[in-house]
Formats: structure tokens, sequence, C-alpha cells
């Protein structure tokens, strides 16, 4: 393969780690919206999503591009095919992020919902899987990205936890509905996020070892 094809490949790698920066950045700016009740940041994710969008689209074309150019075979095309689907991926979770932020702008201009210790704690572990799988792009460590998939349980299991609280607080707190469903809305965005991380994490595996483990790395 020429200069040019790696270049290429160079480039795509570089264009995926800036969409994962921006999309973790854009998930801890939420988050931190949420559990801090703080709007202030919610305007930075919003605006920050179309940036994510445009990356989407320049992998995508980059991708055509090099499968055109090269004809790659092997663990090239295995990366170029990878990186295509990964750049799916986190553009959804911007849009994900995004969602988050918009539910922390209407309970911050609320008053507070009791604590949820299983919400807290799915931020905690959505955030780790986004970190990791994009450690695990970034080094093509399917050791990592395993670790990811084992994680989505737990972000499952919480999910639940959390709207099982939630609907016993509307239950006894009628005039919550509105405030406690924007909650349920935003755990369930993080719960897919988390659904996300361990897409980008299966992509991950296979372009490291060749392995299509979709549906399954966790098992």
């Amino acid at each position: 393969m020429g200069d040019r094809f790696r270049q290429g490949l160079a480039q795509l790698r570089k264009l995926i780690l800036q969409m994962a920066t921006l999309a973790e950045g854009a998930l801890e700016k939420a988050v931190t919206s949420l559990l801090n009740r703080n709007g202030n940041l919610v305007q930075e994710v919003l605006s920050g999503d179309r940036e994510i969008d445009l990356l989407e689209i320049a992998v995508d074309k980059l991708c055509q591009k090099l499968l055109a150019l090269e004809q790659p075979v092997a663990k090239d095309l295995r990366f170029i095919v990878g990186c295509m689907h990964i750049g799916v991926e986190l553009e959804r979770v911007g849009d994900l992020a995004a969602n988050t932020a918009r539910c922390a702008r209407y309970l911050s201009n609320h008053p507070p919902l009791p604590p949820n210790p299983a919400l807290e704690q799915l931020v905690d572990v959505t955030l780790d899987m986004m970190k990791v799988a994009s450690s695990a792009f970034a080094n093509q460590n399917a050791s990592q990205a395993k670790d990811v998939c084992l994680m989505d349980d737990t972000a499952d299991e919480l999910n639940i936890q959390s709207l099982k609280d939630l609907l016993k607080y509307m239950n006894n707190e009628v005039s919550a509905v509105k405030r406690a469903m924007q909650a349920i809305i935003a755990a369930r965005n993080l719960e897919r996020i988390a659904d996300h991380a361990t897409n980008i994490a299966e992509w991950v595996i296979f372009i490291a070892m060749g392995e299509n483990v979709k549906h399954h790395c966790h098992q």
C-alpha cells in the first residue's frame, strides 16, 4: 500500500479520536448539568453536537474514498469498516448527550428530585465505558474492549433500578411526575450510550482480532 493510503488511515484514526473526545466531553458536560442542576453547560453540549455530526460525515467520506482507492484487505480493510461503524456510534452518543442535556435543563429549572443513587452510579459507569472504549480504539486493545462489554450488564441493571426508584417516587408525589419523567428519560439515554460504547468495543475487537462478537461480546 502506498504512502497516500497510509496517510489516509492515519487521518481516519485522527478523525475518530477527535469524535471520541468530543462525544466524551459532551457526555461529561451533560451529566454534570444533570447531577449538579447546572443549566449553564447545556448550550455548550447542544452547540457542540453539530461538530460531531460534521466529523461523522468526514469519516464516512474518507472511509468510502479509502475503500475505492486501494481495495484494502485483511486488517486495513477491518480498520476502515470498523471506523465507518464507530463513527456512526459516536454520532449517536453525541445526540444522546444532547438529549440528556435537555433533560438537565428542564430539571435545573424546577424543584429538585430526591437523590437517586442508582442514577448517579449509572453516570459513573457510562462515563467509564466511553473512556475505556475510546482508549481501546486508540490502542487497538481487544482486552480493554472486552472490559467495556462486561460493564454493559451493570449499566442495564442501574437503569432498571433508577427507573424503579423514580416510579415509586412518582406514585407518592403526583406533582413530581413531569420532573421524574425527565430523569427517567435521562437514565434511558445513559443506558443507550452504554450500549453504543459496547458496540464501539465490539468493533475494536473486530479490528484487532478479526472476530465478529456483535451481540455476544460480554458472554
